[in-house]
């Protein structure tokens, strides 16, 4: 019953996860071949600051609700340190869903998982990430030294599990 529960509330969650009708014109992209994520800072499910490590080699982005029920459903089966260990960074956009279910639905939802999610949380923090991508893949970040070599994407579970753990 209780996974239930909480299937439905991640379900509700991630409802207004969508960018349509967004404004994505003003803003320059932050997923280009070059750019540095090393100075990005997001909080994670449980309010907690977290930056970018030095050595990540790959950061996971899902800026819908199906790219984020494919990364979230895979990640649950793993170890909780199964991100870590293999140099990756998960980060889910929650900026399109209003802070009323973000509060109610969505962090408590994400609290259950044993992986860290950060969050963008804040549509104007989201939008550069979101140019220029299919929001609707979970969108791969290649690092190296801490800016990006390259960008993809992908869509099932076992191309997640391929690019987690290609070295």
């Amino acid at each position: 019953m209780i996974k239930i529960i909480v299937a439905f509330m991640l379900s509700l969650a991630f409802v207004a996860c969508s960018s349509e009708g967004e404004d994505l014109q003003n803003v320059t992209s932050k997923l280009v071949v070059g750019n540095s994520l090393a100075n990005t800072t997001l909080n994670d499910q449980f309010e907690k600051s977290h930056t970018i490590p030095a050595g990540t080699k790959k950061v996971i982005f899902a800026f819908s609700k199906d790219a984020a029920h494919t990364c979230n459903d895979f990640f649950a089966t793993q170890a909780p340190t199964y991100l870590q260990d293999n140099g990756v960074v998960f980060i889910a956009d929650v900026s399109a869903a209003p802070s009323l279910i973000r509060s109610m639905f969505i962090l408590p939802g994400l609290k259950d998982f044993k992986h860290t999610v950060l969050l963008l949380e804040e549509k104007s923090v989201a939008a550069p990430f979101r140019k220029g991508v299919d929001s609707e893949k979970v969108i791969v970040a290649y690092v190296k030294d801490g800016n990006i070599s390259k960008v993809d994407s992908l869509t099932t579970k076992e191309e997640l599990q391929k690019v987690v753990e290609s070295k």
